[in-house]
């Protein structure tokens, strides 16, 4: 609330201003590009997902997850883009409709391939995980948090498993995500793909 980037709510707006920070960074850092956006929403120009995609190209010290729930449009696109290794790319996947976004996914020029199963709102039966590299699993927090189900984690943990993709279990969510924690079967699991160092 009275940011001067949100002074429009949640309309597409592009920061032109933002895109060269990273060149200003000492130290290497493992950056989450779309916390509270979207790089492939219909709205945004490509020109301006170019020009991210160079800055991400040039500082390869820097590590860059980039999520997205349009995962058709970043299949149109990813044949423009250069994939450097420090590009991981995500789709979101909360439930059984939305799993043509790994298909959408796996067939792009991504080094590392990830999902973001967060908030999980329903089961992911027999994910075909071909391709995929990582996936994160989280319940959704806050005072209308819908509920999540330990046995639909559990499955995804038992598919990457057996699919070698690599498992990280970031929160039980709720109301009071703090007391839920994030202990599954009695541990922690931060299992995420190696983070490339450049000296």
């Amino acid at each position: 609330m009275g940011i001067e980037k949100y002074k429009n709510g949640f309309e597409v707006a592009v920061h032109e201003g933002a895109i060269h920070l990273p060149y200003s960074w000492k130290k290497p850092k493992v950056v989450f590009v779309n916390s509270m956006s979207d790089l492939f929403h219909p709205n945004v120009p490509f020109p301006f997902i170019a020009k991210v995609f160079e800055v991400m190209n040039n500082t390869p010290q820097h590590t860059y997850q980039v999520l997205t729930k349009r995962a058709e449009r970043l299949y149109e696109l990813h044949h423009r883009l250069n994939w450097t290794p420090n590009i991981w790319m995500g789709v979101s996947v909360e439930n059984e409709k939305v799993t043509d976004r790994i298909d959408f996914l796996r067939e792009t020029n991504a080094v590392i391939k990830f999902l973001s199963c967060e908030p999980l709102i329903g089961p992911l039966r027999n994910m075909n995980l071909a391709n995929i590299d990582w996936a994160i699993v989280g319940g959704e927090s806050g005072r209308k948090a819908r509920p999540i189900k330990e046995e639909w984690v559990l499955n995804i943990l038992s598919q990457c498993e057996s699919s070698n993709v690599k498992f990280f279990f970031k929160q039980w969510g709720g109301t009071n995500k703090k007391k839920a924690g994030r202990q599954l079967l009695g541990r922690t699991y931060d299992d995420m793909p190696p983070i490339l160092k450049i000296a």
